[in-house]
């Protein structure tokens, strides 16, 4: 990154949010590296060296800054990748950094060769997947030490490294530091009683209140709850094993510190990071805002404030889920799909032992649904759900069981909503709603929505899809912007 020197010293210089996460500044004079944001005595010119990635300055030799924590830096832009596949496998090894699946695995995944895959992700971000997936779990398991009070054989396991003394060779190695003596220097620990709490950083600013109530408005009962500005929910997942975790998760939000606070119960930490990883999805912390807002403003000629500043693409927590609720909701209100939603979770769903009023049980797995058999209509009738939706729910059941279409970030939304559409019952609105919110796809545009065409009701879904061509890469931003003014 050295090429454009000047630029990137005046925006460490300026402490510019945009920037945070975009690059990361080794400090020659000192041996560490900080985030864009760090508020320590600036450095000089000539003392600093800039990187792509938090990687590629450890790989230099630099230790991450106790102050600005670059662990809780915002992940890489969708706009900042050069290579889409590069974007998705830095997603896919942050998401797996505790699973231990393989960089072949994680290829296969994406449709390459683990070869392909590591040719150009070396030529992206001067580091190897490897490199990468390495300072993954040593940034997690700094932030675990730094705001939590779990033992070292808690944090090396969360981490996702499987042996312990593997992990404080590489701490010290990395960070000159063992694990203790990290911990010494922060504050007093934090107690975590069953419970851990953690920070996610994001690119200011945020429309929490906008985000809240669309997740609100569309939460299902037993599920989800959003209470005192905060969203709160259950989780049930799985590791590479098979072993079952279930818990609860609670998601905050503290401006001051541009992050997010996501408290988290002691019985998910086997998934710690899938958990975040899927927070991160939830919440849309990898947006820039400020691209999106360069294109999307034009929107505000509509009608002054269309577009927000700072609007967030509401994604999901769990694929199925959300897929099964956007069937429930097709030509029917929000509150009559949630109702429907809550029965199916009542009469399908497993307990969840969690401790708060509201939170009760998971949704149900596919295996769940598949295994009522294909008399579905006769089970889900009893519920409300008329034999079309039950018999759409089941065929997405069948094909979200084979593990390699679970319509995650990583695939191509394209193909993907092929494989939606050609599902009986499941037509253009519901595959470009799903791209939108489970694959992440920042252009997805709903010309026939109804909400849409209430927010622009001198348009005809013709002349909609016209304009949204204006919107792009960012309709999906766009959609709910619109959303947002109902």
């Amino acid at each position: 990154m050295q090429e454009n020197i000047k630029g990137l010293y005046a925006a460490f210089k300026a402490k510019d949010a945009r920037f945070d996460g975009r690059f990361f500044v080794g400090i020659s004079s000192t041996g560490i590296y900080c985030r864009p944001v760090c508020k320590a005595r600036q450095p000089k010119a000539e003392n600093c060296t800039f990187f792509r990635t938090a990687a590629a300055a450890e790989q230099a030799g630099y230790r991450p800054c106790l102050l600005c924590r670059p662990e809780l830096a915002p992940g890489t832009s969708v706009t900042d990748a050069t290579a889409d596949l590069v974007y998705r496998a830095a997603r896919m090894l942050e998401r797996n950094c505790g699973s231990g699946q393989s960089l072949r695995e994680i290829a296969e995944r994406l449709g390459c060769t683990d070869r392909h895959l590591r040719r150009v992700f070396t030529a992206e971000y001067h580091v190897s997947p490897v490199q990468y997936l390495q300072t993954c779990r040593l940034l997690l398991a700094k932030n675990l030490f730094t705001d939590t009070d779990l033992s070292v054989l808690e944090v090396a396991m969360a981490a996702g490294f499987g042996s312990l003394r593997r992990f404080n060779d590489l701490f010290k190695k990395h960070y000159q530091l063992v694990p203790t003596a990290l911990r010494k220097r922060q504050a007093e620990a934090k107690s975590h009683n069953g419970e851990i709490t953690l920070a996610l950083g994001y690119r200011p600013p945020y429309a929490w209140d906008k985000i809240l109530k669309f997740l609100a408005g569309r939460a299902i009962t037993g599920i989800e709850v959003v209470n005192n500005d905060e969203y709160l929910r259950t989780v049930k997942l799985q590791n590479a094993e098979g072993q079952q975790f279930c818990g609860w998760v609670r998601v905050g939000h503290r401006p001051a510190e541009n992050t997010l606070s996501v408290t988290v119960s002691e019985s998910l930490l086997p998934v710690l990071p899938e958990v975040l990883a899927r927070i991160k999805n939830l919440f849309d912390l990898y947006c820039e805002p400020k691209a999106v807002y360069e294109t999307l403003q034009v929107m505000n000629t509509l009608q002054p404030g269309l577009c927000v500043l700072g609007t967030r693409l509401p994604g999901c927590f769990n694929v199925f889920e959300m897929s099964v609720r956007a069937v429930l909701g097709q030509q029917i209100t929000v509150k009559a799909a949630s109702t429907l939603a809550a029965r199916l979770v009542a009469a399908y769903g497993t307990q969840v032992q969690t401790g708060i009023e509201g939170l009760t049980h998971s949704f149900p797995a596919p295996a769940a649904i598949l295994a009522l058999g294909e008399n579905i209509s006769g089970h889900l009738g009893k519920l409300g759900i008329i034999s079309a939706r039950a018999n759409t729910i089941y065929q997405l059941a069948r094909v979200l069981a084979d593990e390699k279409n679970d319509f995650g970030f990583w695939g191509n939304p394209e193909e993907e909503m092929q494989k939606l559409q050609a599902i009986r019952g499941i037509g253009s609105w519901t595959a470009q709603y799903i791209a939108m919110r489970a694959m992440s796809w920042p252009d997805a545009f709903l010309p026939t929505d109804a909400g849409i065409k209430k927010a622009l009701p001198d348009h005809t879904p013709k002349e909609l899809q016209v304009l949204s061509e204006a919107w792009r890469p960012w309709r999906s931003y766009a959609t709910v912007n619109l959303w947002n003014t109902l």
